[in-house]
């Protein structure tokens, strides 16, 4: 849970806002995390499940936004998050080609709690993100499943979970080293009110040697360099009630988080960024012709922008620090950053 921290690659800084119990996204009251990992005979990949709080999501509808840093990629459902601001779906990470086995799973879900959908009240919208793991995983063989994404969502749990090469995170990596999932969480305190913000990241994006430490060191994987074709999800959590204008402003601030770490979203990146908050979800057939939201004033909104740029450069760190080293399918070694920070290679 706190890998990159243990090994002494992230301290807090004067500056640096209080982490939360789990350092995870988790802290963010309601919100649970599960993963349904596939591996061996050429397989690395599985599926992750955020899920935003309990019951209904059709019903009770969270608000959200999202954050298009570079577009190259699949994912399914984000036109309808950014049209409407409203999450009706636990949200599903995995790999490039399982994002229809993902879809199909979410959409037969929600018809099972909802039997009206598609036929006396609106469709669905699955949200699912992903990058590509091809690098490790036999991304052909079209692994994932239905039921492999129904088990990430029975498996979410709130509290600590497993980070590093699980779940959707299994067969990705990051800046020439083996990475995965990633989490990390602030505590904010606006007035007499504390409030958490979460960053849970899959990542597999940056060219090998660009990795930059918060402390300045450069860690070199020395391996071959190829460009930038990676990508990464970020997906950030908040109980602070806020508008789906603030909501995408402060996803766009994870553009700064990975900006820390050496990253440019070169070409064949796709990153994405979507924010969600457990404040005021909104009800799928509301009474009142009116609805009165809170929403934080803007004049304090640098202190969330902070907790983005920072929950996603530590989350990254630690999906490198908990992945442990792999070979590709080429036979490429990926190495573990933990190994690299074990053996004092700043020499």
């Amino acid at each position: 849970m706190n890998e990159a921290r243990r090994l002494g690659l992230w301290t807090e800084g004067r500056n640096a806002l209080p982490a939360g119990p789990w350092n995870a996204i988790t802290d963010v009251p309601g919100v649970s995390v599960g993963h349904r990992t596939i591996s061996g005979a050429g397989l690395a990949t599985g599926v992750t499940a955020v899920l935003p709080q309990a019951g209904d999501l059709f019903r009770s509808k969270p608000r959200a936004a999202v954050e298009v840093i570079n577009g190259f990629g699949k994912s399914a459902g984000l036109m309808q998050v950014a049209e409407l601001g409203t999450l009706e779906t636990p949200i599903l990470l995995t790999n490039t080609f399982g994002v229809a086995a993902c879809c199909e799973a979410l959409i037969r879900r929600a018809i099972a709690e909802n039997p009206e959908i598609g036929r006396a009240t609106s469709t669905v919208n699955p949200l699912v993100l992903e990058c590509n793991d091809g690098s490790i995983n036999d991304i052909q063989r079209l692994a994932v499943r239905e039921a492999d994404a129904l088990a990430a969502i029975a498996d979410a749990q709130g509290g600590a979970f497993e980070q590093g090469a699980v779940g959707a995170g299994t067969g990705m990596t990051a800046f020439g080293f083996k990475a995965g999932i990633g989490s990390a969480s602030r505590r904010m305190q606006i007035g007499a009110q504390a409030f958490m913000l979460g960053a849970l990241v899959l990542a597999n994006f940056g060219r090998a040697g660009d990795l930059v430490l918060p402390d300045g060191r450069r860690p070199d994987p020395r391996g071959p360099r190829p460009g930038e074709k990676g990508s990464v999800i970020v997906v950030l959590g908040t109980d602070l009630p806020l508008d789906g204008r603030q909501l995408q402003r402060i996803a766009r601030r994870a553009g700064a988080g990975l900006a820390r770490l050496g990253a440019f979203w070169g070409n064949g990146s796709g990153d994405v960024a979507l924010a969600f908050t457990t404040a005021d979800p909104l009800p799928h057939q509301g009474t009142d012709p009116f609805r009165t939201l809170r929403r934080l004033d803007d004049g304090l909104i640098d202190l969330p922008f902070r907790a983005a740029a920072e929950t996603v450069q530590e989350a990254v760190l630690n999906a490198l620090c908990a992945a442990p080293a792999t070979r590709g399918r080429d036979g490429r070694h990926f190495p573990a950053l933990a190994d690299w920070a074990g053996a004092g290679a700043a020499q």
